[in-house]
């Protein structure tokens, strides 16, 4: 019976690692509605005391979700930051450029840190400008 679980959790696991970033994000989004429920990361647990802990969390609170907004494009990057755009969203060819022409815009919403720096920096080498707002 344990193996028949563990083979079933492999599975899912296996097609779970087969989605895109959107696509696991739009199941997340799904789950959450379906649920009821608010998906959220989990802070590690740590033995200081209470009154230290918050007071050091305020004084570091740093956020872990991004909103990346594309500010403005230059006319002549438009074409270059319509690539970005398209990779870092897997929108089509006109969803992509109708951002970019109406800028500023919001590209990607609720993104983890890393990937929010990864498209700021991309967008920033095509020759965008981009806002990244911590929610």
């Amino acid at each position: 019976m344990v193996n028949k679980k563990e083979e079933k959790i492999d599975k899912l696991v296996d097609s779970l690692s087969k989605l895109t970033v959107l696509e696991l994000a739009e199941l997340k989004k799904n789950l959450e509605e379906k649920w009821g429920v608010k998906a959220q990361m989990q802070a590690p647990v740590f033995a200081a005391p209470v009154a230290e802990t918050v007071q050091k969390k305020e004084e570091t609170e740093e956020f872990t979700t991004f909103n990346v907004t594309l500010e403005k494009v230059p006319s002549d990057k438009k074409i270059a930051v319509i690539k970005v755009v398209r990779s870092v969203t897997g929108l089509g060819l006109k969803e992509a450029k109708e951002i970019v022409e109406k800028a500023p815009k919001l590209v990607k919403e609720n993104v983890p840190k890393v990937e929010a720096e990864e498209i700021e920096k991309k967008m920033k080498e095509a020759g965008g400008e981009v806002s990244l707002k911590g929610i």
